[in-house]
């Protein structure tokens, strides 16, 4: 992959990476609807993902555009399918999908985000990390939302959650 940094071209390498991420959020968003749906969950449950869908998409649409503004287009670099790998090893197990997917490699990129924006800002590149700013303040609701339904299908398994969660990231 491009290296990725605050000048010029690592920017772009950046953006072009989390544009790469979140098209395929809103992909693995929509699968959690069709692959998951008809398990007799709630409407909550699909209403939950319907929304996460719109906002990866809003996300990618963001990052895109931006990438424009930096004189290339989403599709120019190469990505990598580490989003799709997770998917692969959960097509199952909606207790699974939510523990590595939501609850680790979301929130990897909640850990990462603010200083990202604090590198690009001391660079000047303020309009990307306000569009970081946005999608940061949307993963935290994503996040909420694979916990909300991770505990659930915990609680109906009759489960412990944190014992869980451990024994699935292995």
């Amino acid at each position: 992959m491009p290296r990725r940094s605050t000048g010029p071209k690592g920017r772009i390498a950046l953006v072009h990476a989390l544009a790469h991420i979140e098209l395929n959020a809103v992909d693995l968003a929509w699968d959690v609807v069709a692959r998951f749906g008809g398990l007799g969950l709630t409407r909550s449950f699909l209403d939950d993902w319907v929304d996460v869908a719109k906002e990866e998409a809003e996300h990618y649409a963001a990052l895109a555009s931006h990438l424009e503004t930096l004189g290339t287009c989403y599709g120019d670099l190469p990505a990598h399918d580490g989003l799709w790998q997770a998917a692969m090893v959960t097509p199952y197990d909606l207790a699974a999908r939510m523990a590595i997917i939501p609850m680790t490699l979301e929130a990897r990129g909640l850990e990462t985000t603010p200083p990202t924006c604090v590198k690009l800002r001391r660079a000047g590149a303020d309009d990307t990390a306000a569009i970081l700013d946005t999608i940061y303040t949307d993963e935290i609701k994503h996040l909420a939302v694979g916990v909300r339904w991770f505990e659930y299908v915990c609680a109906d398994r009759g489960l412990e959650p944190v014992g869980t969660f451990a024994k699935l990231l292995k």
